[in-house]
């Protein structure tokens, strides 16, 4: 059985993270979630492998090209929806294949649900179904679907995985594969709902705390950088290479720490905490549930939860990240939420700058001492 990825689009909902990579690029528990979706994949025996990329595609192609598993790779020149990116990749399609979303976890389990059965899709139930295509069932079958209905009657939603015929290219209407899916149903066939096991995907950039959680959830111990005698450390914690911690530093697992990191003493890092690689974390720090990137740096006396962080940002000491909920206005839409902060790539804060419930975009600077923020600041600003 073969494989179509498709990993072209940008994922404007997750912005300022997609300024700069694809959303399947986007690591999460220190590695990009199409990894996790590859390996879903190979662990099935499925080898044969077809990614379509697009936005950045330099990136993903890089990435791809270091993995150990050949994949081939195909270029949708304008991101004009799911169908029209499978399109793309028709002419290396010979028999029955999957087709799964590069920027979604879906776990090994459903994927051997549905890889054998022809004219298929994945279904799960989601607390917010308008933010996909809803699903409605009858005897396990779809009986029709409505794209991000405003108000829905089913939690039932599609995850953007199907098992299809080599024959669905000649019936692809439309640039979404749910309009195929819709047509070939008011037509008389059968679309099987297979519900999966796990699957978490991110809509906006707070919802990549949650796949980090579920993702630290399958690591495996493993010290590989130098500790301290009185470095604590509990539950599941995997330290990369040349990563240094100082003494009477606690980390409460599960945490990953990547390569060459320097953290600490006198640090605590608590669960659910993905750090990336070449970071530096000064004494005296506390961070816990925070998904943070490669080369950043953050201050001493800090305190940081609930928050995303991009990479190369530079936070003073004194840096606080406090939860609060409220109303963001996303693509012109208003979004109901609740986090501390969300940073771009290469963002740079003073001494006790207080973050809560905000979204700061890339290649921003926060001067001065002190102050609370607490909204969008959009790339490329300069906060006085």
């Amino acid at each position: 059985m073969q494989a179509v990825i498709l990993a072209a689009g940008e994922g404007k909902r997750v912005r300022p993270l997609t300024r700069s990579r694809p959303k399947a690029m986007i690591p999460v528990a220190n590695h990009p979630i199409i990894e996790y979706v590859i390996e879903a994949l190979v662990k099935n025996g499925i080898r044969d492998i077809v990614v379509v990329v697009g936005y950045r595609k330099e990136q993903v192609t890089r990435f791809l090209n270091q993995l150990e598993v050949p994949i081939d790779v195909v270029v949708q020149d304008k991101q004009l929806g799911t169908a029209h990116a499978l399109k793309c990749a028709e002419s290396k399609i010979h028999e029955d294949f999957l087709v799964l979303p590069g920027d979604n976890y879906i776990d090994p389990q459903s994927i051997g649900r549905i890889k054998d059965v022809p004219n298929a899709m994945l279904v799960k139930e989601h607390p917010h179904p308008s933010n996909f295509g809803v699903v409605f069932l009858k005897d396990g079958l779809v009986s029709h679907i409505i794209e991000k209905p405003e108000h829905s009657q089913s939690l039932m939603v599609s995850t953007g995985v199907y098992s299809l015929k080599r024959d669905f290219f000649h019936q692809i209407q439309g640039n979404d594969i749910t309009d195929t899916i819709s047509s070939m149903i008011a037509q008389g066939a059968r679309i099987r709902a297979i519900p999966a096991d796990d699957w978490q995907d991110a809509i906006f950039p707070w919802d990549l705390l949650k796949m980090n959680q579920r993702l630290l959830e399958n690591i495996s111990p493993d010290h590989e950088g130098n500790t301290s005698r009185q470095t604590i450390i509990q539950g599941n914690v995997r330290i990369g290479k040349g990563t240094i911690i100082g003494p009477n530093t606690v980390i409460k697992g599960p945490v990953v720490i990547g390569n060459d990191c320097t953290i600490g003493p006198n640090c605590c890092i608590l669960p659910n905490t993905s750090i990336g690689s070449r970071v530096m974390i000064d004494p005296l720090t506390c961070i816990g549930n925070v998904l943070l990137m490669d080369d950043t740096t953050i201050g001493s006396h800090s305190h940081i939860t609930d928050a995303v962080i991009g990479e190369r940002c530079i936070l003073a000491d004194h840096t606080t990240f406090n939860p609060g909920s409220g109303i963001l206005e996303i693509e012109k839409s208003p979004i109901k939420s609740e986090f501390g902060g969300v940073l771009g790539d290469t963002v740079e804060s003073g001494p006790f700058t207080i973050f809560k419930h905000c979204l700061i975009g890339n290649n921003t600077r926060l001067e001065g001492r002190g102050g609370v923020i607490s909204r969008i600041i959009p790339d490329d600003s300069l906060v006085i």
